[in-house]
């Protein structure tokens, strides 16, 4: 329920805050005074499109804020869904800055408008008797079936039964396609899997060939070079080693005479031996080094089918080609399981299926057992507030396929008039007659559920005496359990009331300002007292107001 409204730099509205009774509140005012101007400002907070001329104040922003107790709604997984921090008593506020730019939040925290749209529309419902689409919407008439019926643990069995089926089918078709897929491209996917089986591709370094493959094409060169080397370092009459060796025999009688030269001896011979070591090895690997054609060929056919491969599949390294392998070795094995996959999955799919048809039963079930009596009760409210001769009652039809809804599908039907056949809804009542309509509905459902907050808007427009009573009486109902707000001009309803504002406009030499008061019980008496008699009300007025607040 709405606990605070505030509403600050809004059209004629400075600044407005009121604080509602959690059962019955009654707005009335002259025609202009602003109580429409409060029903725009909580549709901002609804979510509606702001305009920039919505300021009092230009160069100031416009704030429309309110406080609820949500307790009572159940609105804990929704706030999760949409990662809300959930209080019990929870603040939503608009706000429009004087560039146009629009911003919401909820318990502080950032939210779009569609976020808006859907948590508020929990809180507060606003119905004038204008306001037609939602009660012709067929969503919303197997909604007012199933709150009627009291079928909320029947919805959410049959909901979750109904997801899990579509998301079986859904897989079980995409299995499917991709069954037929690899099916189709079988042959070619064995043909790939074996010529890289066959390739050996943990037994091929590729590195390593490639080197191989290049010494032994340039062996003749790399023996000739390995040659001279060996020449150079040992083999020659003035080699390396020869004149290291009389380097050190030169040293050999002094050394005895300085540490110096002592270490210049010791550092020759190591370099002698390192030399050696080196001819050594360059002679060894002289003879190691064969020119062997078979061997290169070898190499080259290895390679190049490598090669191949590489380009065929876009690799760029054996293991890249062994990981596509792998994938295909998987791709075949999940090929020729498909068909058991597939099979395990059909009977899923028909088990999922006959728990939601049984699902469905049952909820339609519930529906139909309670469609006679729905329909009685709203004929005989709609007699009540002055429509004696109207006719409604409720079609059923099974639909062809289930829905996210069941597999029924509900058309009201109705007319206000003695003689003329009952119609959709769509097609026959004006406005009053479906605010009438309207207000029967949720005079029931109010029974049954916790609803939001509900705003009426002059529904009671064209009805007086004692159907406007009646009318009062049915509102004054709801609101034992539920918050209603309604703004009206019939002092009948006005008496009901357990708040009472009075909207009103005060006009200085600048401007105009709309302002709002709560009324003591005296006030209360003056202002019916008026809209019984006009603006000087008898003493008669008077005392058919005070006899009104007493009913």
């Amino acid at each position: 329920m709405l606990r605070h409204l505030l509403i600050k730099n809004y059209v004629l509205i400075e600044q407005l805050e009121i604080e509602p009774s959690p059962s019955f509140n009654i707005i009335t005012g002259e025609t202009g005074a602003g109580k429409s101007i409060m029903l725009g400002a909580v549709g901002l907070l609804m979510g509606n499109r702001a305009e920039t001329k919505v300021m009092y104040h230009e160069n100031e922003k416009c704030i429309i804020e309110g406080t609820f107790d949500i307790s009572s709604y159940d609105l804990q997984p929704l706030f999760q869904e949409y990662e809300l921090d959930y209080e019990s008593v929870s603040v939503i506020r608009r706000e429009i800055s004087p560039g146009g730019k629009s911003r919401a939040f909820i318990n502080d925290t950032p939210v779009n408008l569609e976020t808006l749209k859907t948590i508020t529309s929990k809180l507060i419902d606003i119905h004038s008797q204008h306001d037609t689409l939602q009660l012709v919407s067929d969503s919303f008439q197997l909604a007012i079936v199933d709150t009627f019926a009291q079928n909320q643990h029947l919805k959410e069995d049959y909901l979750q039964k109904y997801h899990l089926f579509k998301t079986l089918e859904k897989r079980f078709e995409q299995l499917c396609t991709e069954s037929q897929t690899l099916k189709t491209e079988l042959d070619y996917l064995q043909f790939q899997f074996e010529e890289l089986q066959k390739a050996k591709l943990e037994e091929i370094q590729q590195q390593a060939l490639e080197s191989e493959l290049k010494r032994l094409e340039n062996a003749e060169q790399i023996k000739t070079s390995l040659l001279g080397v060996c020449e150079y370092l040992s083999n020659a009459e003035f080699s390396a080693i020869s004149g290291i060796k009389l380097a050190i025999q030169a040293l050999g009688p002094i050394a005895k005479f300085s540490p110096q030269i002592q270490e210049l001896r010791q550092r020759l011979d190591s370099c002698r031996i390192e030399i050696q070591d080196i001819a050594s090895e360059a002679e060894q690997l002289n003879e190691e080094l064969l020119y062997d054609a078979e061997r290169i060929e070898t190499i080259k056919n290895i390679l190049n089918h490598l090669y191949t491969l590489q380009q065929k599949h876009r690799a760029g390294s054996v293991q890249e080609l062994i990981g596509i392998r792998n994938e295909l070795q998987k791709k075949l094995s999940r090929a020729l399981n498909y068909d058991e996959e597939i099979a395990q999955l059909q009977k899923d799919l028909q088990k999922a299926l006959n728990e939601l048809e049984t699902a469905a039963t049952s909820l339609s079930q519930s529906r139909k057992k309670v469609l006679e009596e729905l329909s009685t009760q709203i004929n005989d409210l709609l007699k009540s507030v002055g429509m004696p001769n109207s006719q409604f009652y409720i079609l059923h039809n099974e639909a062809n396929a289930l829905t996210p809804s069941g597999k029924d599908e509900i058309k009201m039907m109705f007319s206000a008039n003695k003689g003329i056949k009952p119609q959709e809804l769509k097609n026959v009542a004006s406005g009053g007659e479906f605010s009438r309509l309207m207000l029967c509905i949720k005079y029931l459902l109010a029974q049954k559920t916790a609803l939001p907050t509900i705003i009426f808007d002059e529904i009671d427009t064209g009805i007086s005496g004692e159907i406007a009573l009646k009318m009062g009486n049915m509102v004054k109902e709801m609101s034992k359990k539920h918050q209603v707000i309604v703004i009206t001009h019939l002092p009948q309803m006005a008496a009901k009331g357990d708040k009472h504002f009075y909207v009103y406009k005060e006009s200085s030499s600048e401007r105009t300002v709309s302002l709002v008061r709560e009324l003591t019980q005296e006030e209360r008496v003056y202002e019916i007292a008026q809209m019984i008699g006009g603006a000087a009300p008898s003493s008669t007025a008077f005392e058919s107001a005070r006899e009104l607040m007493k009913m």
